[in-house]
């Protein structure tokens, strides 16, 4: 019920993950369908870029005027951090405040004086302001940290290494907003370099219970974590899509123009495999560098397609293996029989 500085900094985090979430997928996805070449009706999405900017933008971000006022000289309070807030974000559709320019709050009741709400792309949250001075002033002074570093016990001796005489560092330490701003920019830097998976978790409930199914609560979390925008690009684009030499790889078999190879370009050789096996036209596309199938079933098809043609050839292995054997085996027995026989015309 009452948010403050921790609250706000995990649900900057949440922000930035949401927004890698769309990066990586509603954005990229149909990127990728222009430029391949497909063609693509644009689906409209909430990005939530803007909502990050609020927060994180290094002149006019709230996290930076937080910074400053923790920074500069004279009095400095929560009421004076939130005054600079309604100055600076008095116009942003995703600020509101009671003491902003933007008569639109005056009369909200439901918004305190001491309060800023922010419109998150999960929807609206209130914080109290007060405290985010204090908190984000969170520093270990550095004599502390020296006195720490002087124990004998090397745990505590390496839990301060800023005491350090040889490391002294005058410069005023980073606040405590700052450091999570870099730990996250950390962290989607990492997430950008790797091909993540989601698994998005819904609550059917609040009590934690069984066979207790709560729509609007479902609604409210579909909603907010984008899966109506990620199902109507996923329904209208194409459940896999591939590169043409290894698509081409794994099913020239299934094609005896393809098999055992084909000596064409790749992408040439897919359109003689797709309509050799008679795919229909709707079900697929040829992008420039990849082929995209529309529908789960037609993979599967192609799969089961693969895994029976495998078992013939493995048959046909088997079989012209078995007869080179017995044939091996029936030479050396007759040139057995050729000797034999020489031997003893020869004795008789």
């Amino acid at each position: 019920q009452d948010n403050s500085f921790e609250q706000f900094i995990i649900n900057y985090c949440n922000e930035k993950l949401q927004q890698i979430f769309i990066e990586l997928t509603l954005k990229e996805e149909q990127e990728e369908y222009i430029r391949e070449g497909i063609e693509w009706t644009h689906i409209e999405y909430f990005n939530n870029a803007i909502i990050c900017d609020l927060i994180e933008n290094n002149q006019t971000g709230i996290l930076a005027m937080l910074d400053e006022e923790c920074l500069r000289p004279g009095t400095v309070t929560d009421d004076t951090f939130l005054e600079k807030l309604n100055q600076v974000c008095a116009t942003h559709q995703h600020f509101e405040s009671r003491m902003s320019k933007c008569s639109r709050f005056l009369n909200d009741t439901s918004l305190p004086h001491s309060c800023f709400r922010i419109q998150h792309y999960a929807g609206k949250v209130m914080y109290q302001v007060e405290g985010f001075v204090d908190k984000n002033n969170d520093l270990l002074y550095r004599d502390l940290s020296q006195a720490m570093w002087k124990a004998n016990h090397s745990l505590i001796k390496a839990l301060f290494p800023e005491g350090n005489p040889a490391k002294i560092n005058l410069k005023r330490p980073p606040t405590a907003g700052s450091q999570f701003k870099a730990s996250v920019a950390t962290l989607m830097k990492n997430l950008q370099t790797k091909n993540p998976n989601y698994i998005r978790c819904i609550k059917p409930n609040e009590k934690k219970a069984a066979h207790i199914f709560n729509e609007a609560l479902v609604c409210h979390q579909i909603r907010y974590l984008g899966l109506l925008e990620n199902v109507r690009v996923r329904r209208a684009g194409y459940a896999f899509r591939q590169p043409y030499e290894p698509c081409l790889e794994r099913y020239k078999m299934l094609c005896k123009q393809t098999w055992p190879h084909w000596k064409g370009p790749a992408r040439a050789g897919v359109e003689v495999l797709f309509n050799e096996l008679r795919i229909p036209e709707e079900e697929f596309s040829f992008g420039r560098s990849k082929i995209f199938i529309r529908n789960p079933r037609t993979l599967f098809k192609l799969e089961d397609l693969r895994k029976q043609r495998l078992e013939d050839l493995a048959t046909l292995i088997a079989k012209i293996y078995r007869g080179w054997k017995c044939r091996t085996r029936f030479l050396l027995m007759k040139k057995c029989q050729i000797v034999i026989a020489s031997w003893y015309r020869r004795y008789a």
